[in-house]
């Protein structure tokens, strides 16, 4: 049972929903009922664990309009729309709130999609400061693109956008408009994928790919003192001369890796791309590319051991390039999916073996510890120039194949 399944069926959760959890109830006044107490359940809760590198984080996010094309998935647009988050270092302690995880009205929509009622999930805050004026290490910074996967949104990369963030890399999410689950957009409106996700692959790659060029553009403008989105959105102080275009990495998971494969031949300013369980298509297979490549995939069906096209692209890989097998990992165990689905699974009615087809059976700290420190190893090889994690294997990471 993966995202398109939850997001196409709604059958049989109203007994799910009855199931107990396993997270705690939050503390309340003692004045105040709990929910248990009241004869209703606790809601489920979900929190990012905090980063681990030495600095806050500040987020924006943004509202993008390509005038020169029209919405691939909804002719009747006649422009395509985008929403981006960028997660940067911040300045210590900023006095800013914390971002939501996901904007409540694309939350409320992507949780009804799924058969549950209002309040019964709460998806929690990020530890990113809404406009917090750049800190960190002395600009300018390198940059990292994340693509998500079919049916997700960016808010399902986060977890790796923050602790890249607080290592000292800018970080921008993108929301693919129609291709995502739920986007939100300034004023509350939402925009949702199509009843059990896209189907079209072909069309999706070609789309994702001209969003993330037309990403690169507006970053451009930023940069060079426009003004990027359509909104008035303040731009955090010191964000323009953070950005390092000529330090460009991207990173997907999924549908999202090959969009990143598919983006670099077309794109020279990607300096490098990561991979995560995504396969290859289009003409990148045949072709390949000449600049730094990592492959992250599973024991699975979707790895290279049983992915013929994912085999050819590496094998015209003429760069640097390494494959990275992470054992007792499933599709889903990228990303926040691997924290958020285990928190789901009850209500939903999904069995363990259901669970377990979506994210392994390894821990869970131990996916966290590799989609934190491979990464960003990746990046700071062939961004900044150090770091020897990826050399060979390591006994910190037992768990992990390498092949070059």
């Amino acid at each position: 049972m993966n995202r398109r399944t939850l997001l196409s069926s709604g059958a049989g959760l109203a007994a799910a929903l009855a199931l107990p959890t396993a997270v705690p109830a939050t503390a309340v006044p003692a004045a105040v009922p709990t929910a248990a107490e009241a004869g209703q359940e606790e809601p489920v809760r979900f929190q990012l664990p905090a980063p681990n590198g030495p600095y806050p984080i500040g987020t924006v996010a943004l509202h993008l309009v390509d005038t020169a094309r029209p919405d691939p998935w909804t002719p009747a647009r006649p422009h395509r729309e985008l929403m981006i988050s960028i997660w940067y270092p911040a300045r210590a302690r900023p006095p800013r709130p914390t971002a939501p995880w996901m904007p409540p009205a694309a939350a409320d929509r992507y949780l009804e999609r799924l058969g549950l009622p209002p309040g019964r999930v709460r998806l929690g805050d990020t530890h990113g400061h809404e406009g917090a004026p750049v800190g960190g290490p002395p600009g300018p910074l390198p940059v990292v693109l994340h693509s998500p996967g079919a049916d997700a949104s960016r808010s399902f990369g986060t977890g790796i956008a923050e602790d890249l963030a607080s290592h000292g890399f800018v970080v921008v999410t993108v929301d693919h408009t129609h291709d995502a689950a739920a986007v939100a957009f300034p004023g509350g409106r939402v925009e949702t994928g199509p009843p059990g996700g896209i189907d079209d692959y072909a069309a999706a790659l070609t789309v994702r790919t001209a969003d993330i060029r037309f990403v690169l553009d507006r970053l451009a403008v930023l940069r060079a003192g426009g003004r990027p989105g359509v909104c008035r959105t303040p731009i955090p102080a010191g964000l323009r001369g953070a950005l390092d275009l000529g330090r460009v990495g991207m990173l997907g998971h999924s549908l999202g890796g090959a969009t990143t494969a598919a983006t670099m031949l077309v794109d020279g300013r990607i300096t490098a791309g990561a991979s995560l369980d995504g396969g290859a298509a289009g003409p990148v297979v045949d072709a390949g590319l000449d600049r730094p490549f990592l492959v992250v995939d599973t024991p699975g069906k979707g790895g290279m051991e049983n992915n013929p096209a994912l085999r050819t692209f590496w094998s015209h890989l003429r760069g640097w390039r390494l494959h990275l097998t992470l054992r007792g990992a499933a599709h889903q165990s990228f990303g926040d999916d691997a924290l958020i689905l285990p928190l789901l699974a009850p209500l939903l009615g999904m069995s363990p073996s259901d669970l377990e087809d979506e994210v392994g059976t390894i821990p869970t700290q131990r996916t966290q510890a590799f989609q934190r420190a491979h990464p960003r190893a990746f990046f700071d090889l062939h961004l900044r120039g150090r770091g020897h994690l990826l050399d060979g294997p390591s006994p910190d990471f037992p768990e992990v194949d390498y092949a070059r």
